[in-house]
């Protein structure tokens, strides 16, 4: 039997090692200065938790590198943040914050997993997972606490079974379109607050980042998560059901940076590009004609900005190039 050091990474273990190791260091930077600025005990408690996963991560993932003889990404460092700016975010938004980035991480490493056949790679996401999910449950059960927590709408229970009768389910231009399902109502849901996160980050960013680029990327980007933030919450209040609130009085009037202009654009490109996938996933699991047409179309708006994103982190030399597969037409060439 092969053992481990005798078993090649796949493209797969790499490419997700790498983007973990960019991933946790950029973390590491943003926890660093919430915890910081975080004057709840509580919610500190929280942040200092993600900190230290975040940490914890980025080491195996190094090690892993050294080991492979792979280079170890560049990542983000103490030169991408000041922990001694003045306060940019509330407690509050620090605490959501945590809670959409562990959202996130589910997403992520849930998607990856199943790809991932080295054992002691799988043990590490399988670990990242559980991980994620305590960070979670901390941020979740605190918010519930504190009388924070924002949760999806409530619809009536379900009082018999039944079966779909007309095509008309599908349909959504008509007057006589029917009720949203629980699942479209939780699409409508997640989706307003990952935007709502995506505004308030914009308004943040778009305050301190010193690139006059940087900051007209930023603002593009909340006029654009406040138009989708109208067209979700709209389908929501057409059914007379609530629209999450908004995120940007968790935002102060700072000026001072506590990030680089490299690790914000890198943060909302990497919040640009998990939108996109959210919206796909809301394309599929839709089943109301105008809800599809709608993700799809502002799916194209997203695919757009994202491509602008990483044009200007290019130009700038600010995006890692990931693992590469051989060229094998240029191989080819001798």
């Amino acid at each position: 039997m092969e053992t481990k050091r005798n078993i090649q990474l796949t493209s797969a273990e790499i490419s997700a090692l790498f983007q973990s190791y960019i991933n946790d260091s950029m973390s590491i930077c943003v926890f660093k200065y919430m915890q910081e600025i975080t004057e709840d005990s509580e919610i500190k408690t929280v942040i200092e938790h993600a900190l230290d996963l975040a940490q914890q991560h980025v080491e195996i993932v190094r090690k892993i590198f050294i080991d492979e003889n792979i280079p170890v990404p560049y990542g983000f460092t103490e030169q991408d943040v000041n922990v001694n700016a003045e306060r940019l975010f509330s407690d509050t938004f620090c605490l959501d914050y945590v809670k959409q980035m562990a959202k996130g991480g589910l997403i992520a490493i849930g998607t990856l997993l199943p790809q991932i056949f080295r054992d002691d790679i799988r043990s590490f996401y399988s670990k990242c997972l559980t991980s994620s999910i305590e960070l979670d449950n901390e941020a979740a059960y605190l918010l519930l606490e504190k009388g924070l927590a924002i949760r999806p709408p409530v619809i009536p229970y379900p009082k018999k079974n039944e079966f779909i009768h007309r095509q008309s389910f599908l349909a959504g231009f008509f007057e006589d379109k029917r009720s949203l399902t629980s699942m479209e109502c939780t699409i409508l849901y997640s989706n307003i607050q990952t935007n709502k996160l995506g505004e308030a980050l914009a308004i943040a960013f778009s305050q301190v980042a010193k690139s006059k680029k940087v900051r007209e990327f930023m603002l593009r980007g909340k006029e654009i998560a406040e138009k989708h933030i109208n067209i979700f919450g709209s389908a929501l209040r057409k059914e007379n059901l609530p629209s999450p609130m908004t995120w940007d009085q968790g935002i102060t009037e700072g000026k001072e940076a506590p990030f680089s202009d490299k690790l914000m654009m890198y943060h909302f490109g990497l919040m640009t590009y998990s939108g996109i996938g959210n919206y796909g996933m809301a394309i599929s699991a839709s089943q109301r004609s105008d809800l599809v047409t709608s993700f799809s179309r502002l799916l194209v708006e997203v695919v757009k900005y994202a491509e602008d994103g990483v044009n200007i982190m290019i130009d700038e030399e600010w995006l890692e190039q990931p693992p590469l597969a051989a060229d094998r037409d240029e191989l080819a060439k001798g």
